[in-house]
């Protein structure tokens, strides 16, 4: 390790992990660069402090896991469960993203610069999730609370089963899942697109997006449905 830098060959990813835990609070040692990443799992999860990180390479499975308050950056592509369990700060991958990026998100953002994989927002709790290229299959799938805004195409079964979420898409749908149909898109719709793409940092016309969302006709029993 060299000042704020943590080379992740040499301490391993416990030891890595371990540095960022233990930094007191209000250090003002807040920017910290992981190198030498090598595609390992669980980098820079469960961090909670106001701290930068930037990890310099490819991230294997839940990298950002469980993020509070952090801002992490990735510079390449990251594996399966991009951060998931997230509850606050930022995460942001400049490539492409693998299946259930920013499962069960309960806060935050998180930033897809390229494609993400199927499963994206699966059952997200609150999470904004910019994706600034196309999305796979049963994405939003159960998806709570929380924007999913998509700026390229999106998989089969968009928003299957979906309660409250707010989905934006700009490109086609594949198909919608159970109970998820198109809405129309009000002033209030057109201002938070606006301002999630702007927090992303993402240049693109609200204007070109589609709302999608919950016909709210799976949230009681129907007798008609029963055997």
């Amino acid at each position: 390790m060299s000042g704020n830098n943590l080379d992740l060959k040499a301490l391993g990813v416990r030891g890595v992990n371990a540095a960022l835990y233990a930094l007191p609070e209000g250090s003002n040692e807040v920017e910290w660069v992981i190198d030498n990443p090598r595609g390992l799992h669980s980098i820079a999860c469960g961090l909670d402090a106001p701290i930068s990180v930037t990890v310099n390479g490819h991230a294997g499975f839940y990298c950002g896991g469980m993020n509070q308050k952090a801002d992490i950056t990735i510079r390449g592509h990251a594996g399966v469960g991009l951060a998931e369990n997230m509850m606050s700060g930022t995460v942001r991958v400049t490539g492409n993203a693998s299946e259930s990026a920013g499962a069960t998100g309960c806060g935050g953002l998180l930033v897809i610069e390229g494609d993400a994989s199927s499963r994206c927002g699966i059952s997200m709790k609150g999470i904004d999730i910019v994706v600034g290229g196309s999305i796979g299959h049963m994405s939003a799938f159960m998806a709570q609370a929380g924007h999913l805004v998509v700026c390229g195409d999106a998989g089969d079964a968009l928003g299957d089963s979906i309660y409250e979420a707010i989905l934006f898409v700009r490109g086609t749908v594949a198909s919608l899942g159970a109970d998820c149909i198109e809405k129309e898109m009000r002033p209030e719709h057109l201002n938070k697109l606006a301002e999630l793409l702007k927090s992303a940092g993402i240049d693109a016309e609200p204007g070109e997006f589609r709302r999608y969302g919950s016909a709210r006709k799976l949230y009681n029993f129907d007798i008609d449905n029963a055997y």
